[in-house]
């Protein structure tokens, strides 16, 4: 074969080569691009659905816990999540809140000491926007929940804090002690388990208890909910609620804004009431 056919035939094949390699790259760049465009896909799917998730759980799962999470949403641990009502009833017959929380939150690295309560009971009024709540508080039932609850007292840190949650059906309660007012506040620290829940899931108007996150008994910290009207709030694997304490006087206030019905966010109460000031001795 004359050498300038050779040299053609050469040239022929090296650029068959050269195209089957610019084939294979493309191949190759078409398998990256389906790749990252699955994978795009995925990742939105899975944002999607965790914003769906993050959105039940900060309304229907806030309903269903008490406070961070108490079912009670106010949470304390029902299932059954109060409905929006929006039928505020009428102006709200409290003053505007003349308190105001913090710049900054206060946070604290350790749990009170449970024996700064234990065998003890206490009293202690919340002084709020609508009127002074007194209390009594079960120091030797319920120790580590009344020590967190006058140690965060003595250190004003329930001072301009809002009452974040109501409760209108089924669960009858209002959720405080939040500093962020958002229901995912709290004092820096929490704390389990359980103390003096009531075996038979029945919380009478009246009763004081610590909310928390479902089925998560070490999430206690500083959110609490006062029941306005006989509830059953049902038990979850974490246990009931912690009933450290009972209103003895002032439950009316509490009634009087639960009459007024939800805000349009179907979770806080449309008559506002926030915390001026906790006294304890």
């Amino acid at each position: 074969m004359p050498s300038s056919k050779r040299e053609r035939e050469y040239a022929r094949k090296r650029y068959a080569k050269w195209q089957e390699r610019q084939e294979e790259r493309r191949q190759r760049r078409r398998v990256v691009r389906q790749r990252l465009i699955t994978l795009g896909t995925v990742v939105a799917v899975i944002a999607l659905v965790g914003g769906i998730f993050w959105f039940v759980g900060r309304s229907g799962d806030d309903a269903t816990q008490a406070s961070l999470d108490p079912t009670v949403s106010a949470t304390p641990g029902s299932s059954a999540s109060p409905s929006a009502s929006p039928s505020a009833s009428g102006k709200n017959p409290c003053p505007a809140p003349t308190v105001k929380p913090p710049a900054q939150d206060k946070q604290f690295d350790k749990v009170p000491d449970s024996k700064l309560a234990e065998d003890r009971t206490w009293t202690a009024t919340i002084a709020t926007s609508c009127g002074a709540i007194e209390l009594e508080l079960f120091g030797d039932k319920a120790p580590q929940s009344v020590a967190s609850f006058v140690y965060l007292a003595k250190q004003e840190f329930f001072v301009g804090t809002p009452c974040h949650r109501l409760t209108t059906e089924g669960i009858y309660v209002l959720q405080c002690g939040d500093p962020t007012g958002t229901g995912t506040g709290g004092p820096g620290y929490s704390w389990g388990p359980v103390e003096n829940a009531p075996a038979d899931d029945s919380y009478p108007a009246g009763t004081l208890a610590m909310a928390r996150q479902g089925n998560k008994a070490d999430s206690q910290g500083s959110q609490f909910f006062i029941v306005y009207k006989d509830s059953t709030i049902p038990s979850d694997s974490a246990g009931g609620y912690s009933v450290f304490g009972k209103v003895t006087k002032g439950l009316e206030i509490v009634q009087q804004i639960a009459d007024g019905g939800l805000a349009a966010d179907g979770v806080a109460p449309a008559r506002a009431i926030s915390i001026e000031g906790v006294t304890v001795k």
